[in-house]
């Protein structure tokens, strides 16, 4: 496998998992949250496809799906357009809610199509170049992308053991 192939396949996971975690699920179901603190599925599909959008729009140099396709408006969510989740309080995160499986589905699709046409032209050398000067020592495009991955990984893990409780109720 070469570069480009490791990146398609990590982000083809994420996708699998988002898929797995929302489907059949109702608003309802997807903001559940086990108790006030906690984060719903909803939240954490939206945060991790948020964070993705952002970081590899911004390491390929285009707008975020979420703006320029309209996902912001169809979400209708009672936060600022550049939000992520991203240190959000509980109130923040219960805001996240009343989308469909299939909508929130939708977006992940939407952000994980823009990222395969970004990495599937990434060779090793492309790795090395540095995304964010704001951390020492600063970020490469291979460290933002396995942080991406890592975050999206975490959170559909988080998404599944929500649903579990919930069917478990």
């Amino acid at each position: 496998m070469n570069t480009a192939e490791v990146l398609t396949d990590a982000f083809g996971r994420v996708q699998e998992q988002v898929h797995s975690v929302v489907e059949g699920l109702t608003p309802e179901d997807l903001a559940f949250r086990p108790d006030d603190g906690a984060n719903s599925i909803v939240w954490l599909i939206w945060h991790l496809a948020r964070v993705q959008d952002d970081h590899v729009a911004d390491a390929a140099g285009r707008d975020q799906v979420w703006t320029t396709g309209g996902w912001a408006e169809r979400f209708d969510l009672p936060l600022a357009e550049e939000e992520t989740g991203y240190g959000h309080s509980a109130k923040q995160v219960a805001s996240v809610r009343g989308i469909s499986a299939d909508r929130l589905a939708g977006y992940y699709d939407a952000v994980h199509e823009q990222t395969l046409a970004f990495v599937r032209d990434i060779d090793d050398a492309a790795l090395d170049r540095v995304v964010d000067e704001r951390w020492t020592p600063h970020v490469t495009l291979g460290v933002r992308l396995i942080s991406v991955i890592s975050d999206c990984l975490q959170h559909t893990g988080q998404a599944a053991y929500v649903r579990g409780l919930l069917e478990r109720r």
